[in-house]
């Protein structure tokens, strides 16, 4: 046999999974999904509608193929009729695009890229109907965000600031030194105008991490850091206001805590965002407006959405009085109206099936796409108006309809202090009332992050795969998540790991009381906080859970204070407590603190490319449960982030998930 470089790495790949994948148990094959299937899943992850309404453009994935293991996966561009029809692929593998955007007469397509001849990412325009894509900018640092004025002429982007000579001529000389008190890269803002000559508009000591053309194309918003930190992007972001020539520079309305995306009124006289309440709110979820006296000042704003018991997460204007916003609201995603005085406050769509979390409407604002997913598929191009059926115009995985899949429902039940507490609650594949099964719960991070009543399979969270192999799959949306408003997202302050588990506890009860579970075949695995929850399950709560599977998992809240890239974050905003004079509760709330007593089978999984919960978290846990004697594994994943990017690695993790969860609950 001739051994060529390919065979050699598919051996390779056969021996790495071999260990997790071949001692999956035969009596639990699956019924339904499978880890190949979900790598190869396809989902559409941005869009945007033609102004005259007749098109929708959008980006979807592609995976990589077997011998492509070690990068994640395409994005490709697509166009598709709003009415419906075959897509057409403008940019498809081995190439990605992003970000698609139509000029404001709708005659090109624009989208961003880095296509053969070009050594950094550019903005490239495209007749969708003829024509090859040409570059639009020719950016010596490469483009990343982009947005054209209104009337076409001009194009703003952000370039990365080079960095300082003295840097630059260390690493040239060989010394790749990394000086953690240095600053980053900051962004810059530039404007490319109609002649293609192209000025610098904010300071080169700043980064900018959000913008909008005002409409009369003078100015524009801008969000902007003065540090290059996640820390400073997250909790110190303020709102300025630039001349699209670079002429002046000033601040535009005081603001505090996260801030999210912005829009100008038609008229150009109010701004509208969505912001936090104060400095410790989890999110940037309420919708916030300001009337604008001139581009240099503005008044103080106004929270529209001040009772509303929902999470805001896109916007824009219907007209100049009135404001759309889209919500997740408990399990479920729904689009609103409102004035922008807090009048007239309605639902215009959502509350179904389709789970929806941005959306693009036309040019008059009547028809409306939606990268929406269901129980049953993924994100998809769905398109219709307020009030009436959405259409469903594009199916990237029709292979799916042929998979068997379980049965999905939001269920609700009563958490400590009498709080009601939702989750979603998928069954297993055949499920038969009355008949109890194990019970694998996969919390989600943040622990802002919320669960919805939607597609939630992924390589980090198999959920359709874990019941097809027969196992009730339970996430939970304990207090803290997404989708109640801002008191439920402050339900964990000062208590991190307290009233939160106990609403996951009680859950169980309450499945268990349903008759669905066996509680004494509990499993649980969850990635970042939710990899947190699950070693606190190993730990502190023990003797409930037969299994725990943590991924990039805070397991010593003091050691991870000194290594995250967010410790403003972590303690003003999620603990509301900072660690200084705080050491007993930090390490009360610690799993590392509670391995006397533990014996709970634990895996445990890291990227080694982590900043935001460092690899020697991982590491502390699975030594100290070595030395208490408590099973354990330790995975390790090079290259890998906050997240699991290429193939082989969601394989490998997804084979150890079914092997881990088979050898103790089934």
């Amino acid at each position: 046999m001739r051994v060529t470089t390919g065979s050699l790495r598919s051996l390779f790949l056969a021996v790495v999974l071999l260990p997790a994948l071949a001692l999956i148990p035969e009596t639990v094959v699956s019924q339904g999904l499978t880890p190949e299937q979900v790598v190869a899943l396809r989902t559409v992850t941005a869009l945007e509608m033609s102004p005259d309404g007749q098109w929708v453009a959008y980006t979807a994935t592609r995976a990589r193929d077997e011998v492509e293991t070690r990068a994640p996966m395409f994005s490709e561009l697509w166009v598709v009729p709003a009415r419906g029809g075959e897509p057409r692929l403008i940019v498809g593998q081995p190439h990605t695009a992003t970000t698609p955007r139509w000029t404001p007469d709708g005659q090109l397509l624009a989208f961003a890229a880095t296509l053969p001849a070009a050594e950094r990412r550019q903005v490239y325009v495209v007749d969708p109907a003829v024509g090859e894509p040409r570059p639009l900018t020719s950016s010596p640092r490469g483009v990343g965000q982009y947005a054209f004025s209104p009337d076409g002429g001009s194009v703003a982007y952000t370039e990365s600031v080079p960095l300082p000579e003295h840097v630059t001529q260390r690493r040239e000389a060989g010394n790749d030194v990394i000086v953690a008190s240095e600053p980053g890269t900051f962004m810059r803002l530039m404007v490319q105008g109609p002649d293609g000559q192209v000025t610098p508009i904010t300071p080169a000591d700043r980064v900018v991490h959000d913008f909008t053309w005002s409409p009369d194309g003078r100015w524009l918003a801008v969000q902007w850091t003065e540090e290059t930190t996640a820390d400073a992007e997250l909790m110190f972001r303020e709102m300025h206001s630039v001349a699209a020539d670079g002429s002046w520079t000033r601040p535009l309305v005081a603001t505090e805590g996260k801030l999210g995306p912005m829009a100008f009124s038609p008229r150009g006289d109010v701004l509208a965002w969505l912001g936090a309440t104060e400095f410790n709110d989890p999110l940037a979820q309420s919708v916030f407006v300001v009337p604008l006296q001139n581009a240099q000042a503005a008044d103080a704003p106004s929270n529209l959405t001040v009772d509303l018991e929902a999470s805001a997460e896109a916007l824009g204007w219907l007209d100049d009085r009135t404001i759309w916003f889209v919500a997740s609201q408990s399990t479920l995603t729904r689009m609103y109206q409102v004035r922008q005085d807090g009048t007239r406050f309605e639902e215009m769509m959502g509350g179904g099936t389709e789970i929806f979390r941005t959306a693009s409407f036309d040019a008059r604002n009547r028809t409306v796409a939606l990268a929406a997913n269901t129980a049953r598929h993924p994100n998809e191009v769905f398109v219709g108006r307020p009030g009436r059926e959405l259409n469903r115009i594009t199916n990237h995985n029709p292979w799916l309809d042929d998979v068997a899949l379980g049965d999905q429902k939001t269920v609700a039940w009563t958490g400590p202090e009498q709080w009601i507490i939702e989750g979603v609650v998928t069954f297993p594949v055949g499920f038969v009332e009355g008949q109890r099964y194990p019970l694998a719960i996969l919390p989600h991070g943040g622990p802002e992050g919320v669960d919805l009543d939607g597609w939630h399979t992924n390589p980090l969270y198999p959920t359709q795969v874990l019941a097809g192999l027969g196992y009730v799959v339970f996430r939970p949306n304990y207090r803290a998540s997404g989708g109640r408003g801002v008191v439920f997202a402050k339900g964990d302050h000062r208590d991190l790991g307290g009233r939160e588990m106990e609403d996951i506890i009680t859950g169980i009860d309450y499945l268990t009381d349903r008759g669905w579970v066996d509680p004494h075949r509990v499993g649980i695995s969850g990635t970042s906080y939710g990899g947190y929850m699950s070693a606190w399950a190993a730990t502190r709560y023990s003797d409930r859970f037969r299994v725990a599977i943590p991924f990039a998992g805070l397991t010593n809240w003091i050691s991870f204070t000194g290594t995250t890239d967010i410790p403003i974050e972590m303690m003003y905003v999620h603990w509301d407590l900072p660690i200084f004079g705080n050491y007993g509760l930090y390490m009360d709330r610690s799993p590392i603190s509670h391995l006397e007593g533990a014996n709970t089978p634990t895996l445990i999984g890291t990227g080694l490319a982590d900043e935001r919960v460092h690899p020697e978290q991982s590491i502390q846990l699975y030594n100290l449960m070595r030395l208490a004697g408590v099973p354990v594994e330790l995975v390790m994943y090079p290259r890998e982030p906050h997240g699991l990017r290429e193939r082989a690695h969601q394989l490998d993790y997804m084979g150890r998930i079914i092997e881990w969860f088979g050898r103790y609950l089934q």
